[in-house]
């Protein structure tokens, strides 16, 4: 067949997702209670890695059978976007796909919606930052930023830190750092920078270096919001975390209620389409 092979309709059913290896067997728990963005310490990384994309990967035999039954364009080379409120919209012509990747969700945790046991945050110097509830430390471990009741932003700084209580969820000892909410409203990516809800994700830079823009028409023209504010599509590689390997994108969400949202519309785990150099995010 000339051209390129078509990518499979990505479908909103279980059945047509349940062969990929990264789906879950419970696909009604997301990966924000489940904790996938687990952290790495990428601090001393400060420039995106200058890495070539290769092709991408040549379709599974799932995929191939799924690619027969595909609807495409005129042209026979791009695939019909199918998912909630971009159903029907077209691959763009000008950009390069990376592949489907499974699509997970992170965010930001406040203090003030936690309660129960205390325990204490630590600092690299092993230095008390403030007494918080045992809960949203676990959520803090896992989602690697966070806000205190007294306002300031927390943000991971160092693992294998000997002065902190182990995350039970992660196994990990983390201290953290104590940002100025002003410049760090939202935390700390992996590139020492402010991350943004809805616009950064993080990757696995040796899949996707740091910094690069992308774009993932699942998104584009999807209520970003309750309110129904259009999403463009448009994502920064901005973070890293430990269970973020190989063809994997954990969108940066900053609330809980923001991840419960989008789970309903864009579910995690169900793969997107990630596409690089669309003219449509310079």
């Amino acid at each position: 067949m000339r051209g390129l092979r078509a990518i499979a309709l990505l479908s909103l059913t279980v059945a047509c997702s349940g062969g990929r290896a990264w789906v879950r067997d419970a696909p009604g728990q997301t990966d924000s209670t489940q904790g996938s963005h687990w952290l790495v310490d990428d601090r001393q990384s400060q420039e995106p890695r200058r890495a070539r994309f290769g092709a991408p990967s040549a379709p599974s035999e799932e995929e191939d059978r799924l690619s027969e039954d595909s609807s495409v364009d005129a042209q026979g080379s791009r695939p019909l976007i199918a998912i909630g409120a971009t159903a029907g919209r077209r691959a763009p012509e000008d950009a390069e796909l990376l592949g489907v990747f499974r699509n997970t969700y992170y965010d930001f945790p406040a203090e003030r919606d936690f309660s129960g046991a205390a325990t204490f945050l630590m600092n690299a110097s092993c230095k008390p930052i403030a007494e918080v509830p045992r809960p949203f430390f676990e959520a803090l471990c896992v989602q690697g930023s966070g806000t205190l009741r007294s306002g300031s932003t927390v943000s991971f700084a160092k693992r294998d830190c000997a002065c902190a209580e182990v995350c039970p969820r992660t196994g990990q000892k983390l201290c953290f750092d104590v940002l100025d909410p002003a410049s760090f409203p939202w935390g700390r990516g992996a590139l020492g920078k402010p991350i943004t809800p809805l616009r950064s994700v993080a990757v696995d830079s040796s899949v996707i270096p740091l910094g690069t823009v992308l774009y993932i028409p699942e998104f584009h023209g999807v209520a970003r919001d309750p309110e129904g504010t259009p999403h463009d599509g448009c994502f920064v590689a901005e973070d890293r975390g430990m269970k973020v390997v190989g063809a994997h994108i954990d969108v940066f969400t900053g609330d809980p209620n923001i991840t419960s949202h989008l789970n309903q519309l864009i579910p995690s785990n169900r793969g997107v389409h990630v596409y690089r150099r669309a003219r449509s995010c310079d």
